[in-house]
């Protein structure tokens, strides 16, 4: 799991909603990711990165070059196959054929072939055996190579290799790892003393203070554009003609190190302890050292192409990008973290409350303190906003009463000598006659011009805690933990029936009126009041939550719902279908979390406002970790992104390896597992896919989230698997992955033994039919005197007539069997991974639309090898029949267990959650340690390790299988004969 933080840079009001739909947004809302040795890279130190055209991101270290899909890092080394000559890599470079080089420490090298293969380019004599700092391509297809303390490479396209010794008066020999070609095949090179030049003419040129560049380290770059760009000592050149002009300065920079133009046109720097800068239509803006960016050299940059960018530091993996939400904490002026409540007033200002008091939003996006003096000298715990038809700030708060503001000054503070009952005032609304409603945990109290007025005496008003407030029109909304009701026309409570449309709710949350209708939040979903009646929206419909806080319209059409568990949005028209019982699909809903920009997915509940909608069309929703804020208009920017490429990682033929770019056969009966990405790196938990096996199925069949697909005993034939991925809401792969092969026939599926087979069959009826024909020859010359002989012959007509039978029923026993065997183990007699798969993915899509728990454990019978080794394969079958039977008795009844493969077992746990499975998986590892089984072994003992996970959110089988599978690993690790589960220390 990458680290997640945020840039550090000057805070910016929100963009118009017209310009935020085009421009890139400031850096200070940038989201980073982070990734180190502790996420899988091998090494901290990222010196280059590249993307190829499929999509995949390589990043260059001192242990090996790294592959990314946007989950999993592959590493490439001296150890891995195919192999490297060295791990120390040097630089990364995609010529413009697409293909991808590499060099390294020791002068090598190489190219990733189609086949996946590294091609090495044998070296010369001449060919300097060190590090080669950088590689490019000139226009004529020559790749020049920087070698550290020497000079220049040429690789000409015949395959030729010219050496270019650093000439006097150059100082190539102190040159920084960047070098850059420009149109015109003029080559520069960034020093430690100035910056070089050889034309195409093999001239040398030094540029220094009569070009109007300072002495010292200068870094070269040529833009996408053309443009060539030179940083040095804290200043950004632009070359024209024969000079260079100064564009940028910025004072105490210091070094620069990399640099990057985006496709917007603003320009990356990154320094040698400093961080990185952006200067773009922002101005100048810093991601400075700090929680995320560690202090130290920042060696490479790279904007992939989806636009986020990549930072390579000297300590770890970093990635910029654009997220849909926008977050305010403590850092931008908050009081506190913790926001309960925020509102907008009738002259736009914007107003925060939460644990750390009452903030005030300032020109410049900031957020100033509102002094509240609460009991005791401290600051007052805020609940609820709202704004008084005179204009007045009213203020609810945890345990300090009422106060009221005018102009940010207060005037008053209502506390429990004015008539308000002691804490919890968790909701405010005001009328039109000039009176605020306040809720409290003893009911509704009003305050008006006369102070504070107690409940009116009506019947069924609420006395509970009360947790929502609305005036609609001239009639008070309540929500409380009892359920909501209306007081009309302040003479007569309605009591709105809730249990009647189902779900069981108890705790009203909001109020929200759309188009003449009042939505209703609260714990046991959304609720519609339309003509006194209640229409009923929850987990059945396809809300992924139960307790939903605040629904906000915006003007896009769309509902965003606050939740515990993130920001739900959903098309306004498909929440009316559903609550006028004419909709045909369950609910698309939008989930945004932290990934999305969130500063928590936890929103709040029994306070309000918790969300509204601005005079310019942004949302604003409170959290448990700060404010955020998106605008609707930018959603079409955020999800338009283009679908990812799709592209086949790896296959494995019954467990093991298989080099399926240079194997188009396959032996008949194997398990075929292929695993699969789709190469986006925004959001690439999210990503969907479908598979289609030509020669199978005909039709997509969607996978979900799984990243793999399994199929086990096919028949023979030719097939094509294709693969395509998709965003979340977006299109699939307009070029779906494809893998062609072919499978063989086992013994008696091929052609040759069928054919033998049926002749058989056919001679041996021709010879029952001719001896049944001499019988009858010799019967009738015979009648007369050997009658009991014509009976005796009759009964073995008859014996060959069920001989036949039999042979009819044997082959059709043989085609169940083998049906039944794409099923079952057919040592153990268990279900096997076939029948596993279908499910778990079927038990886990259920429990993920119920909210129900789910685990998973995987078993493996510990040094298994050992008894195969020293007992026999016999012996050791013997031992999987008996450990399958000890299991099978340890399980419960509704527990499914499987054989998977060798001495692996699965065993799918439903309804439990993970403290409860683990008590399960430790009554089956007892079990098996008591059973007796070092008989069967033949003196050796027979133990089991077990790792066991539980179902987390929406991710799919191969997430959960896993987290089962580290545990289990974990397990191994730890001396074996134990259950270890997910996440356990």
């Amino acid at each position: 799991m990458a680290a997640e933080g945020n840039a550090v840079a000057p805070k910016a009001a929100p963009a118009a909603a017209d310009g935020a739909a085009t421009a890139p947004p400031p850096l200070r809302d940038y989201a980073i990711d982070a990734w180190s040795s502790r996420n899988g890279l091998p090494h901290n130190s990222l010196r280059d990165m590249a993307q190829t055209p499929d999509g995949y991101l390589w990043f260059a270290t001192w242990e090996g070059v790294v592959r990314y899909n946007g989950v999993a890092f592959t590493v490439f080394d001296r150890g891995s196959e195919p192999g490297l000559r060295d791990n120390g890599v040097g630089a990364l470079y995609v010529d413009p054929q697409g293909r991808l080089w590499l060099s390294d420490s020791r002068g090598n090298l190489a190219w990733l072939a189609g086949n996946g293969r590294w091609e090495f380019v044998e070296r010369t004599p001449q060919w300097p055996q060190a590090l080669i700092h950088d590689l490019a391509m000139d226009g004529r297809g020559r790749l020049w190579l920087l070698f550290e303390g020497h000079g220049l490479g040429c690789l000409h396209p015949d395959g030729r290799f010219d050496y270019l010794a650093a000439p006097p008066q150059v100082p190539l020999r102190a040159s920084f790892p960047r070098m850059a070609i420009d149109a015109g095949d003029r080559i520069w090179i960034g020093t430690l003393d100035g910056l070089v030049m050889r034309d195409d003419a093999g001239r040398w040129h030094r540029f220094g203070a009569d070009a109007g560049l300072p002495s010292g380290l200068v870094w070269p770059y040529v833009a996408p554009d053309g443009t060539l760009w030179v940083a040095a000592e804290g200043q950004v050149f632009r070359h024209h003609g024969n000079g260079f002009a100064r564009v940028h300065a910025l004072p105490g920079a210091g070094h620069f190190t990399s640099m990057l133009q985006d496709r917007h046109g603003a320009l990356w720097l990154g320094t040698e302890n400093r961080g990185v800068a952006r200067i773009g239509v922002h101005g100048v803006e810093w991601l400075a050292p700090g929680p995320v960016l560690p202090r130290g050299r920042i060696a490479s940059l790279l904007e992939d192409a989806e636009g986020s960018v990549w930072v390579g530091a000297n300590g770890g993996l970093f990635r910029l990008r654009e997220t849909l939400f926008s977050s305010w904490t403590r850092r931008d002026g908050l009081g506190g973290d913790y926001v309960r409540a925020v509102l907008e007033d009738r002259d736009g200002t914007l107003w925060v409350g939460g644990g750390g008091g009452l903030d005030r939003q300032v020109p410049g996006g900031g957020f100033r303190p509102v002094p509240l003096p609460g009991a005791g000298g401290g600051t007052a715990s805020v609940l609820s906003l709202a704004q008084g038809a005179d204009g007045d700030l009213w203020v609810g708060t945890f345990a300090d009463g009422v106060y009221r503001l005018r102009d940010g000054v207060l005037l008053r503070r209502y506390g429990q000598a004015d008539g308000v009952p002691s804490g919890h005032v968790r909701a405010l609304a005001a009328d039109r006659g000039g009176a605020v409603w306040v809720g409290t945990r003893r009911g509704v109290v009003r305050i008006d011009a006369a102070g504070v007025h107690p409940p009116p005496p009506v019947p069924d008003l609420p006395d509970g805690l009360v947790t929502a407030l609305a005036v609609i029109g001239e009639d008070l909304w309540i929500g409380s933990v009892a359920g909501a009701s209306v007081l009309r026309g302040g003479t007569r409570v309605e009591r709105l029936d809730l249990d009647a449309a189902g779900g069981g709710a108890r705790t009203v949350f909001g109020f929200q009126q759309v188009d003449g209708r009042t939505w209703i939040a609260t714990d046991r979903g959304l609720f519609r009041h339309r003509d006194g009646g209640l229409a009923r929206i929850g987990l059945e419909q396809g809300l992924p939550v139960d307790a939903v806080f605040q629904l906000v319209p915006d003007r896009e059409g769309a509902a965003w719902i606050t939740s515990n568990r993130g920001v739900l949005r959903v098309p306004m028209a498909a929440l009316r279908e559903h609550a006028d019982g004419t909709a045909r699909r369950p609910l698309a809903v939008q989930r945004y979390t932290e990934i999305d920009g969130l500063p928590s997915a936890q929103g709040n509940g029994s306070s309000a406002p918790a969300a509204i909608l601005r005079r310019d069309g942004t949302l604003w929703v409170a959290t448990a970790a700060g404010i955020a804020s998106a605008d609707p208009a930018r959603l079409r920017r955020y999800l338009d992104r283009p679908p990812p490429p799709a592209v086949i990682e790896s296959v494995q033929l019954d467990g093991q390896a298989l080099d399926w770019r240079s194997r188009d056969s396959l032996p008949g009966g194997a398990r075929v597992t292929v695993a699969y990405a789709g190469l986006s790196y925004l959001l690439p938990e999210r990503i969907g896919y479908r598979t289609r096996l030509h020669g199978l199925d005909e039709d997509w069949i969607e996978r979900g989230t799984q990243r793999a697909v399994e199929f086990i005993g096919l028949p023979p034939g030719e097939y094509t698997l294709e693969v395509a991925a998709a965003h979340p809401e977006g299109g699939w792969s307009a070029q779906p992955a494809r893998w062609t092969f072919g499978v063989r026939p086992l013994w008696w599926q091929r052609t040759d033994v069928r054919a033998a087979a049926l002749l058989a069959v056919l001679l041996g009826l021709f010879a029952l039919v001719q001896r049944y024909r001499a019988s009858n020859r010799r019967l009738a010359r015979l009648v007369d005197e050997r009658t009991d002989d014509l009976r005796h012959q009759a009964s073995r007509l008859e014996a060959a007539d069920r001989e036949k039978q039999e042979l009819l029923d044997r082959l059709s026993a043989h085609a169940e069997l083998l049906e039944r065997h794409a099923y079952q183990d057919a040592l153990t007699g268990l279900p096997n991974r076939r029948a596993f798969e279908e499910v778990a993915t079927r038990q886990l899509a259920q429990a993920s639309a119920g909210g129900a728990p789910l685990a998973l454990a995987i078993l493996d019978i510990d040094h298994f090898k050992r008894i195969n080794d020293e007992r026999s394969h016999a012996v050791g079958d013997e031992v999987l029949r008996d450990f399958a039977r000890v299991i099978r008795q340890a399980c419960r009844p509704e527990d499914f267990l499987a054989r998977t493969g060798g001495e692996e077992f699965v065993l799918l746990l439903p309804g439990v959650e993970l403290p409860r499975a683990r008590e399960v998986c430790e009554r089956v590892r007892r079990a098996v340690e008591r059973s007796g089984l070092e008989r069967t072994a033949q003196g050796l003992a027979v133990t089991v390790s077990v790792g066991v996970a539980e179902r987390a959110g929406a991710h799919g089988l191969d997430v959960l299988m896993q987290a089962a599978d580290q545990a289990l690993y974990r397990a191994k690790r730890l001396g074996r004969n134990r259950v270890q589960a997910a996440g356990e220390a």
